[in-house]
């Protein structure tokens, strides 16, 4: 019997397809009827994509990037049954401030949705006189109500992680700058309150492989396991014919996080298909959420294709785990606390 756990709640209605035939690299598949969210899926938002889900109560809630009729992006509120056919409210989340009053960012993408405790966190990437990291909480996803900017820009992917470590919030970012950043590491930071955040340590630098040569940052928040936390991340790399996003994995110390256990030297999922290779932004699979259960060891990535479409992958965690580890290179900013 295995001695790698999974500790996370079950989800015994969780989405899955069995693996085909054919799997000759890393142990992630697909879904078959890929994507699961398609263009103009509500009135005034042409793509919906990069984007977070996760159970809630009986069925599964998500946090939606959606890109309006005008070009700017906001999160909208989704709702599903199985985790697959998605009903979308048509109004964008209603952001209110502390005192209740509506607080509206200017713009908002690429959400995260992550619950600590009792509470549902959303992070976004939003603008605070330049790129930043936006977050809101709610415990009901009727009331969203904004907390104040963690970071000074430039910051994007930021994720917490879903339980405090040593009695603190966590949260991965990825440091930048106001463009379509060509460099990035991923850190973290800490924090006693969701307001004041510090300790910030480096996690992982771009990699030496060719596949995250150019950038890495967060993607779904880390799943919780007996060999520490298990991440899918994203990686770039910058071709003759632009940048490819593509999905790598790592093991981070499950006590002290800004320490690489194993990073994968292998894409765990690349721009393969029409949806992934086609699109407002060609050549994209932008992991943002997992679903996951620990009884049956199924696990699946919820990913942006193309900043066109949401796509679904699996794979079964043992298999994951085992592939990161036995194809694990890191080097020592990896292997370091990340303090200099």
């Amino acid at each position: 019997m295995s001695n790698l756990k999974m500790i996370a709640p079950p989800v015994p209605n969780m989405p899955w397809q069995e693996r085909p035939e054919g799997i000759m690299d890393a142990p992630v598949w697909r879904y078959s009827e890929n994507p699961i969210i398609g263009r103009n899926p509500i009135k005034g938002v042409q793509r919906i994509f990069n984007s977070a889900v996760m159970p809630y109560k009986d069925a599964f809630i998500g946090v939606f990037r959606g890109e309006q009729t005008d070009g700017v992006p906001h999160i909208y509120l989704g709702r599903s049954k199985d985790a697959i056919h998605w009903q979308f409210d048509e109004n964008k989340i209603p952001f209110v401030d502390e005192d209740g009053n509506p607080s509206m960012p200017l713009y908002a993408y690429d959400p995260r949705l992550v619950k600590v405790e009792d509470t549902y966190y959303i992070i976004w990437c939003q603008d605070f006189y330049g790129a930043s990291i936006g977050l809101a909480k709610t415990t009901d996803f009727k009331t969203f109500t904004r907390l104040e900017s963690p970071f000074i820009p430039y910051n994007r992917n930021a994720v917490l992680f879903p339980r405090k470590i040593g009695g603190k919030f966590m949260m991965l970012s990825r440091p930048s700058d106001s463009g379509h950043t060509p460099f990035g590491d991923i850190f973290i930071s800490e924090s006693p309150d969701m307001t004041y955040w510090g300790k910030h340590r480096h996690v992982m630098s771009r990699g030496s492989n060719w596949w995250e040569g150019l950038k890495i940052g967060g993607g779904a928040a880390p799943i919780e396991t007996s060999e520490g936390w298990l991440m899918f991340y994203h990686g770039v790399c910058l071709t003759c014919n632009g940048y490819v996003y593509s999905v790598g994995g790592a093991i981070l110390d499950i006590d002290n996080p800004s320490i690489v256990k194993y990073r994968c030297k292998n894409i765990l999922l690349t721009p393969e298909e029409w949806y992934e290779e086609r699109g407002f932004v060609p050549n994209v699979c932008f992991p943002c959420a997992t679903i996951h259960d620990p009884e049956t060891g199924r696990i699946a990535i919820y990913y942006g294709a193309a900043d066109s479409y949401v796509g679904l992958a699996f794979t079964q965690f043992e298999d994951i785990m085992r592939y990161i580890m036995d194809n694990s290179m890191v080097n020592d900013t990896d292997t370091g606390l990340g303090k200099r």
